[in-house]
């Protein structure tokens, strides 16, 4: 089902304009007529599923110039911090949190584009090594530094208010099993 398609049938706006309203608070208003429950649950999780479309949207725009998608970006930005720009792709895959088929596309768009080579991994030999290439780090650094100019897509967010948000997202990364233990800030004294 579409984006669009999803927002119609929470929000129950087809035929609307929808940059005239909120469509969160518009969803949360026919949740609660509808007599439905967990409403702030709801709200959370379509505000957030929003908020996804437009920093990832954000991040891709940015990332265009380099002829690069942010889980392309994220594969050079893994590469680019492991021990001699390599990593078997296996490896990659539980780091990026994908399926091994996905890194396979990714390392496969890359190594087309000059920016990976593969290799047998030295030491196992039922794995690969996908390796950074020279020009590959350069296009890394160049995209970063464009990430960086558009705040990685969060826009006018105050860093306060982005330590909040990562602190409060933890909470929900934990519950889904991630180990968050390094995302809770604490000031000196060890206070979250």
């Amino acid at each position: 089902m579409s984006d669009y398609w999803v927002v119609v049938v929470i929000c129950g706006m087809a035929g609307t304009n929808a940059s005239d309203m909120d469509l969160v608070a518009e969803a949360r208003r026919n949740w609660i007529a509808g007599g439905l429950g967990e409403v702030d649950a709801m709200v959370s999780a379509t505000s957030l599923a929003r908020a996804h479309q437009i920093v990832l949207g954000r991040i891709n725009q940015a990332l265009t110039e380099f002829s690069l998608t942010f889980s392309r970006y994220e594969a050079l930005a893994l590469l680019s911090f492991a021990r001699g720009g390599s990593m078997a792709m296996a490896r990659m895959g539980e780091r990026l949190q994908v399926h091994p088929t996905s890194v396979t596309s990714t390392i496969d768009r890359l190594e087309r584009d000059g920016l990976v080579t593969r290799s047998p991994h030295p030491d196992d030999r039922r794995a690969t090594l996908a390796t950074l290439t020279p020009h590959g780090r350069s296009l890394h650094g160049e995209a970063t530094k464009a990430l960086e100019a558009i705040r990685w897509g969060m826009g006018e967010i105050g860093n306060e208010q982005l330590n909040n948000l990562n602190q409060e997202l933890a909470h929900v990364r934990a519950s889904g099993g991630d180990n968050v233990s390094g995302s809770i800030r604490t000031d000196a004294k060890g206070n979250s």
